[in-house]
């Protein structure tokens, strides 16, 4: 076995396991740092694959940027203790049913699609052009719509804070008038 090999199984291990714990865990801190680490190693995966461009982004956006959003969210709102309620055993069951469904979905379609090697060139790759389209506002340019998804994340994290802060007073007046 090949250090490459060993590297894709160790990452695809960390993945798997994290990705249970970060659904099962009551815990909502502990979900978000098995959640980091889920990214991590995909974009691990990525570098494997010789992807560096998409393994920086896989980095600095869901790495940097998301989950750093979600504990901000999570300390800010002073829910760092809170557990999650546990899993009624229909919901487990209806889980189950869905999972095994869009496993047999995506086997059946992996399975069933006719892979055929493309007959064109390779291109080479230019990094100018790349990063041309990520900075432009024209037709194929991506700055417009990462700059309206940003305002909305931003628009999303202030409503649930003052939505938690909101609720965390309320509970605290009541609990005084008792």
């Amino acid at each position: 076995m090949t250090v490459t090999q060993i590297m894709f199984y160790i990452f695809a291990t960390i993945i798997v396991v994290f990705s249970v714990l970060t659904v099962t865990s009551r815990r909502i801190l502990r979900a978000a740092t098995y959640l980091l680490f889920v990214l991590v190693s995909t974009s691990g995966l990525y570098f494997m694959l010789n992807f560096q461009f998409l393994a920086a982004v896989q980095l600095t956006l869901y790495v940097g940027g998301i989950v750093v959003l979600i504990i901000f969210s999570i300390l800010l709102t002073s829910h760092i203790n809170q557990k999650f309620e546990p899993v009624k055993p229909s919901k487990i069951i209806y889980g189950l049913i869905a999972s095994i469904s869009g496993l047999v979905l995506c086997l059946t379609t992996v399975l069933q699609y006719e892979f055929k090697a493309s007959t064109l060139a390779a291109q080479e790759i230019n990094m100018r052009i790349i990063g041309k389209s990520l900075l432009s506002y024209e037709k194929d340019g991506y700055a417009l719509p990462f700059e309206v998804i940003s305002v909305l994340l931003l628009a999303a994290m202030i409503a649930a804070i003052v939505i938690a802060k909101r609720n965390k007073k309320s509970t605290t007046t009541d609990n005084n008038k008792q």
